[in-house]
């Protein structure tokens, strides 16, 4: 039974915390652990990227579902789908931003347009079992890996209207790379994989510079220095990984080369693999 501490006019429960401010700096220090509780510690997290594969149509998106009901077969391959909104995200904003809407209005609307790509994936999965999971909806997931069915999730974090005003500009801060990033820390997950348009993250945007160097394998500890002004990934999500527990590692690999996702899901190094520690 739990000590009651009186003397105060007041009953307490005895802890640590019970007469203190939680926003007392040195309070918040003892309250540091050295891990989490791991939920699903098997599960790989796979975000899908709404410009870089669903804008492309059914040349890049009917291959990589292919690969998905290939990669269902096995069993003991426990995956979350996330999908991010793509251009109509950016109209959308655009839009948002001439109707003077706050930022977070607008992280609203985003999570409802890749909620648009969630569905449209699930029309192609749903023959070999998959479910659009609706937002915020997370200890549906045990349910999910119980039947067999690949859970279909938006990317976008639920910040919604609690969405922290930016550091610059007006638009959100907390993007889909991010919100990926951030269900797999909470429910520790075993890895992230980003499906992109390009063979991993490069040191300038390979688009505009031929000569780009690729990233093949680096910690985060080297590559925060040294973060690219057009990167691949949000930048938020790299600084809040220096501060995150459980995850070890994010793969960053092409969508439009049949069977990277294959491999990375199968722990290879391909693409651009970054790991939170020295291996």
């Amino acid at each position: 039974m739990s000590e009651l501490v009186t003397g105060d006019g007041r009953t307490h429960i005895n802890s640590r915390l019970m007469r203190e401010s939680l926003q007392n700096r040195g309070v918040l220090s003892q309250t540091d652990s050295d891990r989490d509780l791991r939920v699903f510690p098997d599960v790989t997290l796979v975000s899908i990227g709404g410009q870089s594969i669903f804008d492309r149509g059914k040349a890049a998106i009917l291959p990589l579902v292919e690969e998905l009901v290939e990669i269902k077969r096995d069993r003991s391959v426990k995956m979350v789908i996330g999908v991010g909104g793509g251009t109509r995200v950016r109209h959308t904003i655009s839009i948002a931003l001439d109707l003077g809407l706050p930022v977070g209005g607008m992280a609203q609307l985003v999570g409802a347009m890749e909620e648009l790509n969630a569905i449209l994936l699930n029309t192609l999965l749903a023959p070999h079992g998959s479910m659009p999971m609706q937002r915020d909806h997370f200890w549906d997931l045990p349910l999910y890996f119980d039947a067999g069915i690949t859970p279909i999730a938006i990317s976008v974090p639920p910040y919604h209207f609690w969405e922290p005003p930016p550091e610059a500009g007006h638009l959100p801060m907390h993007g889909s790379d991010f919100g990926l990033f951030q269900l797999a820390e909470v429910l520790g997950m075993k890895q992230v994989i980003y499906v992109k348009d390009e063979d991993g993250l490069y040191d300038r945007d390979p688009k505009k510079h031929p000569d780009a160097r690729r990233f093949t394998r680096i910690t985060l500890g080297e590559l925060l220095p040294q973060l690219p002004d057009d990167n691949i990934l949000d930048r938020e999500l790299f600084h809040a990984w220096s501060h995150a527990k459980n995850l070890e590692r994010i793969t960053i690999v092409n969508g439009l080369v049949r069977g990277q996702l294959s491999r990375a899901l199968r722990g290879e190094d391909v693409g651009t693999v970054i790991v939170k520690e020295p291996a």
